[in-house]
């Protein structure tokens, strides 16, 4: 599994040929309050129940609160099959302190 921290995952969003699967597994009301422009809301209970939707070869980026669930998410994708994962580190907290300052914080 790949560690973004929200800098990386910044710049690699803006220079990547072919844009990863941006997936945040907070819940939906977590998603409301704010979230990476083109991420998909996959709440962390129902991954495994809609994991077979997706394509196991795409690049995929796991997205939480703080790192600790999507990092949970990711290692889940990785045992079942899926060949390129990535976490980003810190979570939608981080990208709101490093990368967008106007971002809603809870």
């Amino acid at each position: 599994m790949r560690e973004f921290s929200p800098l990386e995952l910044k710049e690699y969003l803006e220079t990547a040929e072919e844009k990863p699967l941006l997936i945040d597994v907070r819940e939906p009301w977590e998603y409301e309050q704010c979230h990476i422009e083109g991420s998909r809301l996959i709440p962390q209970e129902e991954l495994a129940g809609v994991s077979q939707e997706l394509d196991p070869d795409r690049e995929i980026i796991v997205i939480c609160h703080y790192g600790v669930r999507s990092y949970d998410a990711a290692m889940y994708l990785e045992q079942t099959g899926f060949a390129n994962v990535g976490n980003l580190d810190g979570g939608i907290d981080a990208w709101a302190q490093e990368v967008d300052k106007e971002m809603a914080r809870y």
